[in-house]
């Protein structure tokens, strides 16, 4: 009974219901209205079929806007009243504004190196015009002399994670989804307490949605007290609001501008299967050392501002060293970032460039496949001319509706002679592509609506580099531990569960 109590009346719980009653005590007053004077329900419908127009012709996702007018026609007081609370994707004026002043302030220095770029330009024109898009559209420049490593578990990338705090001289920065009391949480806090005691200044940002059931309210004035610069970006708070959606995924460690970690953990017990919830937990990451550090400590520092209303001294985070001289070249590396409030999806641009480039293979790893039409067409387009497309989804879900909606794509794809693997030994939560032996990325950004259109992310594109081979065998080696997905798995399931799929591929977008 008393854990019971703890869950009714956790903040999550708590704050869910205020939202929910606010928002159907309004839909109800409405209702009424509309019951009662014939004109408000006529001015409904109109509004209803209005707004339905004008999100036809929006731009960005077309799933996503399908689903928005089917809701708004269909229930059109419920519908409307849900899109103009969490619908819209239009910031604040003064939030625009701030946002601005943070890009602007940051901007000269993330110049791009003209001679590495005219390098891969002569190399090969296609990987050139990648890049050049990642550096116009998401701002961040391609880098030589920079090494990378590729782990394949939590567990060994969490272990490098530390070392490098240990060894850590300036500064610390951390940015992560999720933060949750546990053995891993405790040794990550012990060995950055020492660190402050040491002089090393550390920052900490933590998604307050994704901490909201692992970490008490103003969790960050406990890591105040304790030396660590601390924030929650984007409290949430028991009032229903359009930038609630809008959550830090990003998986972000930078130690003294030199060393970085992005990947697909949290710091949490089940990303180094201290604890088991859905059999064994494969994730994984990379560790980058060299000159592209600079593009992670600039994203850290970016959202660092936007969410404390801050400014920075930027160059007092910039390595001013000869990286050419300490750093052998290892292929190109470029750390990237995807925002949702820039009109620019560069995070599935990416990844479909990546797709549209292969020639002999493209291999994925991902927790949730739910494609919009761009993503499956390409995919499919690729396996039909030729290309070896395999994807892994996990074999045990953190989320069984979600679960069911990612196995509702795979007959598709399955018909264009894509491969599907469900790793069986238990969930898988990497994010990584790879490609013809010579382009990888890896980071925190999953096939699925959310990932793509409203969180912010942040991921690494690799070409010609060491983790580009290190992520192609472990996806091999992952391949032998998984089952592989037949069309009549598909085809065979019962007549419930595919009614309830097409339910939720209706929905997909707003889930």
């Amino acid at each position: 009974m008393k854990k019971l109590g703890n869950i009714l009346f956790s903040r999550l719980v708590l704050i869910f219901l205020a939202i929910v009653i606010q928002f159907f005590w309004l839909a109800t007053v409405l209702y009424q209205f509309s019951l009662q004077f014939t004109f408000i329900n006529l001015g409904f419908r109109a509004v209803a079929l209005i707004l339905a127009i004008i999100i036809s012709d929006k731009d960005g996702n077309a799933a996503g806007r399908m689903s928005w007018i089917f809701l708004i026609l269909v229930a059109p007081i419920f519908g409307v009243t849900l899109y103009f609370v969490f619908g819209r994707a239009k910031l604040t004026k003064h939030t625009e504004e701030r946002l601005e002043r943070v890009n602007e302030e940051l901007s000269p220095f993330l110049a791009g190196d003209e001679q590495v770029e005219e390098k891969i330009r002569n190399e090969n024109k296609r990987i050139y015009n990648q890049t050049k898009y990642i550096k116009d559209w998401a701002g961040y420049p391609v880098c030589e002399y920079t090494k990378t490593e590729y782990y394949p578990s939590g567990e060994e990338l969490f272990l490098k994670m530390l070392e490098a705090v240990k060894e850590a001289e300036n500064f610390i920065f951390l940015e992560y989804f999720i933060f949750e009391d546990g053995i891993m949480l405790e040794q990550l806090l012990a060995a950055l307490e020492e660190k402050v005691k040491q002089g090393v200044e550390v920052r900490m940002i933590y998604d307050d949605v994704g901490c909201i059931s692992k970490l008490p309210a103003g969790y960050y004035k406990k890591m105040e007290a304790r030396g660590i610069k601390c924030t929650a970006f984007n409290p949430f708070r028991p009032i229903m609001s359009i930038i609630m959606n809008n959550r830090d995924h990003r998986k972000i460690l930078v130690v003294d501008g030199k060393t970085a970690f992005t990947g697909g953990i949290n710091i949490a017990d089940e990303y180094i299967n201290v604890t088991t919830r859905f059999g064994y937990w494969k994730d994984t990451g990379v560790r980058i050392e060299g000159k592209a550090v600079w593009n992670f400590t600039a994203m850290f520092l970016q959202m660092w501002n936007f969410a404390n209303h801050s400014t920075e001294n930027y160059l007092a985070y910039k390595q001013q060293i000869n990286w050419k001289k300490h750093y052998e070249s290892d292929g190109y590396v470029q750390p990237y970032a995807d925002s949702p409030i820039d009109h620019e999806n560069q995070a599935e641009n990416i990844y479909l460039n990546i797709i549209n480039y292969a020639k002999d293979y493209v291999y994925i790893f991902t927790p949730y496949l739910i494609t919009d039409e761009e993503m499956c067409v390409a995919l499919c387009n690729a396996a039909k001319s030729g290309v070896d497309v395999r994807i892994v989804t996990p074999g045990i879900p953190d989320k069984k509706l979600v679960f069911l909606l990612t196995q509702s794509y795979y007959q598709e794809l399955l018909k264009a002679n894509v491969k599907i693997y469900q790793f069986a030994k238990g969930f898988i939560h990497a994010k990584c592509f790879v490609c013809d032996d010579e382009i990888a990325t890896v980071g925190s950004i999953n096939l699925d609506y959310r990932s793509l259109y409203l969180h912010y992310e942040c991921g690494i594109y690799m070409y010609r580099s060491k983790a580009v081979r290190q992520v192609k065998e472990d996806v091999l080696n992952t391949i032998e531990q998984s089952k592989i997905i037949s069309l009549g798995f598909c085809q065979n399931r019962e007549w419930y569960v595919k009614v309830l799929q097409c339910l939720l591929r209706l929905f997909a977008p707003l889930l």
